[in-house]
């Protein structure tokens, strides 16, 4: 008995320093020495940092992150955590499970511990982790199927300097109070969601390191709302490129965390956690936090887009099945 618990004191020491080994960058993230020549990055491959703070929602993290390490397409996955009071020995228990999911797939899953709670560690650079020129961005509550994740990446690699998403929304003007808002347009967007985000890995550098004492107010914008670092990265992209972001159809993408959906999804504590939940007051502060880039950077560099690229098309004719109306090619 005493060797068993020898035996599983020294693994949960191990796994305690593991996590806790990655809890701050070994290097200056920012160094310009660290940074790897962008030549060298993988294009056919992409890299996934998933998101991950709740506990609640580590049920669905988990199988989300195997998910995405079982496609060829996914060069390796780091599940960013950055609640700073989740317990060493829960992380152990992820760590554990996560690396035991990559071996059934051909890329590896990584825990990250972050350095701090602060939304804008989401964007760090990771030179030694990440090797593909591309990066997704996605939380861990929205699951995405596999084929428009892969088309998804497809767009990116003939748009690689523009931003790639799933779920987008939009800055607009309130005339009557003469300021900018945050709201959603039928026909035309501005903003890529981080629930679902392809971009170029450079961004990551330009948004962490980049920009002067502008973006580093910014950046600490962000910090002061707990928010909007999704809004900060269209920033930086549309004022690099002067374009829009393009938005893709999925044939199927669940956001768990939308406070929209039925209650059976509180069983994860999801609808309690969610950012959006709260929808009047969420729309209010990303609102604020566009007029205070604004205000900061001396511009508004945010570009509309229009229309969703779609994989197929396909035939819109309407055929009777079973007695309905249906699209004829279901």
């Amino acid at each position: 008995m005493n060797q068993v618990r020898l035996t599983v004191f020294a693994f949960l020491f191990f796994l305690f320093f593991s996590v806790n080994a990655s809890r701050t960058p070994s290097a200056d993230p920012c160094s310009p020495s660290t940074q790897r020549d962008p030549r060298t990055l993988r294009s056919d491959q992409v890299t996934v940092l998933i998101n991950g703070y709740s506990e609640s929602r580590i049920p669905l993290l988990q199988p989300l992150a195997a998910t995405y390490a079982a496609s060829p397409l996914v060069s390796s996955v780091l599940v960013l955590w950055g609640n700073p009071s989740t317990p060493t020995q829960t992380l152990a228990r992820v760590a554990q499970n996560l690396s035991l999911s990559s071996s059934f797939g051909a890329a590896s899953v990584s825990l990250v511990r972050q350095p701090s709670s602060s939304l804008n560690a989401r964007f760090l650079p990771r030179p030694p982790s990440i090797g593909t020129r591309a990066v997704l961005i996605c939380d861990d509550d929205v699951e995405v199927d596999q084929r428009s994740f892969e088309f998804a990446f497809r767009i990116w690699g003939s748009n690689q300097d523009r931003l790639i998403g799933l779920f987008v929304r939009s800055h607009d003007l309130d005339l009557s109070r003469k300021e900018w808002i945050y709201t959603v347009h039928p026909d035309k967007y501005s903003i890529v969601l981080t629930k679902f985000m392809i971009l170029k890995s450079e961004y990551l550098y330009k948004y962490s390191c980049e920009g002067g004492p502008r973006m580093a107010e910014m950046r600490r914008i962000v910090d002061g709302m707990r928010n909007c670092e999704d809004i900060l990265m269209n920033f930086v992209v549309a004022d690099e490129t002067n374009a829009g972001p393009i938005l893709v159809g999925a044939e199927r993408a669940r956001d768990y965390g939308d406070a929209r959906n039925d209650g059976g999804d509180e069983r994860w504590g999801l609808r309690e956690v969610g950012l959006s939940s709260r929808r009047g007051e969420h729309r209010k502060r990303r609102g604020e936090c566009i007029r205070e880039f604004h205000r900061v950077m001396g511009r508004l560099p945010l570009r509309y887009g229009y229309g969703k690229v779609v994989n197929s098309v396909g035939e819109q004719g309407m055929c009777e099945k079973g007695g309905r109306l249906v699209l004829c090619d279901q």
